[in-house]
């Protein structure tokens, strides 16, 4: 009886990403790191809230899936406003520890995202926690608060940053979204990226209310670098072109986190139907022994940066890197990311150890202002010392 109602379950789950997605797909998903411990989530985003709030404060749940005990050794704020608590004493095999962090809200009536850096036993890296939101000085209006509509739905923005993402993992956040109607707004998705879950809570939303949206992006193998996962928002069954106003916002773009003029993705914002979501995908080593590690690639440039002087405009032209891997394995450029569009005929050959060669990247200066370029290159790669690594193209346009 209960492998028959699994059954029926996992029937309608796939129905329902067929058809849109609403309410019954799942939460924010726990983070896994190095398969010792699990994090309840790695962004608390307070939402919008007044500086007359005073400070505000959040909690992270650590859970040791390991073997033996683990403890945090420290936790590092980004920034003097955040004072942080944890829990001291060892967590031992399926218990928890908390993280407290208090944002003292004194900054200045503007969005604001800082970090956690939190060291922990038998874990390489630090682990990364984020605490974001935005505060303002007098209340606004949700049409002030959320500047792209799709219909009655709102968001803050239609392109959404989940961060880096490693093999293996998944990866959850969560976005504040507004019902802008009279009504209640039932919303749901489709046409919903492969590796892409969404959820709405409440939903319906209630007349002139707000709700979270939360996200889960699932690793996959295909994907590295920099991608895109994309979803429709379908507000009580209809889809809607985007519109984009102006928001009550007091802050510059750089304490929101926002991207670069050139990574702006055309795909989204006004007269677009979909919203989209970015993670960054690398490697993931913390499976490796130290012999494995000690017997990865190691890809050495002469420069990282390649100089190509003055050149008029409209121009094509062939940067060259050149490499050597002294490694024990072969190297291989799982993908090359770019923040210039008019990059293009990528050649990263694999090397194997001891061989030397050269990578070419095309550029056409077509659409690049004139003046000082500088166009940054990104490699994810199969490297443990260097699993992302950045190459620079640089020169004048005439």
């Amino acid at each position: 009886m209960h492998t028959a109602l699994s059954i029926i379950a996992a029937i309608f789950l796939m129905i329902g990403r067929t058809q849109g997605q609403d309410a019954s797909e799942a939460s924010i998903q726990p983070t896994r790191f190095s398969g010792t411990v699990e994090f309840d989530r790695t962004v608390y985003d307070f939402g919008d809230i007044q500086l007359s709030d005073g400070a505000v404060t959040c909690s992270f749940s650590m859970k040791n899936i390991s073997a033996k005990p683990v403890v945090i050794y420290n936790v590092v704020s980004s920034c003097g406003c955040t004072g942080v608590k944890w829990s001291r004493e060892p967590i031992l095999p399926g218990k928890s520890g908390k993280i407290t962090a208090t944002y003292s809200n004194d900054e200045g009536p503007y969005p604001f995202d800082k970090t956690l850096t939190v060291y922990i036993s038998d874990i390489r890296k630090p682990v990364i926690l984020r605490l974001r939101g935005a505060s303002h000085s007098k209340k606004l209006s949700l049409k002030e608060m959320f500047g792209t509509s799709f219909g009655d739905l709102a968001f803050k923005d239609a392109d959404i940053k989940c961060g880096n993402l490693e093999q293996g993992q998944q990866k959850s956040g969560e976005v504040p979204i507004a019902n802008l109607g009279k009504s209640p707004a039932k919303i749901s998705f489709k046409d919903i990226s492969e590796g892409l879950a969404l959820n709405v809570i409440p939903n319906p939303i209630p007349a002139q209310g707000t709700a979270k949206m939360t996200y889960t992006i699932t690793a996959d193998r295909k994907r590295w670098g920099r991608n895109y996962y994309y979803a429709t928002p379908l507000v009580n069954g209809m889809s809607f072109k985007a519109a984009v106003t102006e928001t009550g916002e007091e802050s510059p773009d750089s304490e929101r986190g926002a991207m670069n003029a050139t990574d702006v993705n055309g795909k989204v914002g006004a007269g677009k139907t979909k919203i989209g979501i970015w993670a960054f995908t690398k490697e993931n080593f913390d499976g490796w022994s130290k012999e494995q590690l000690e017997s990865g690639a190691e890809p050495m440039f002469s420069s990282s940066t390649c100089t190509f002087g003055k050149i008029r405009k409209g121009k094509k032209l062939d940067a060259i890197f050149e490499l050597s891997n002294s490694g024990k394995s072969t190297f291989t450029t799982y993908k090359v990311d770019s923040d210039c569009s008019g990059t293009y005929d990528y050649s990263f050959p694999s090397m194997k150890p001891g061989e030397k060669g050269r990578c070419k990247v095309r550029l056409d200066t077509s659409g690049l202002p004139k003046g000082e370029t500088l166009v940054i290159l990104t490699l994810t790669t199969n490297s443990p010392l260097r699993p992302v690594i950045n190459l620079y193209i640089t020169g004048w346009i005439i």
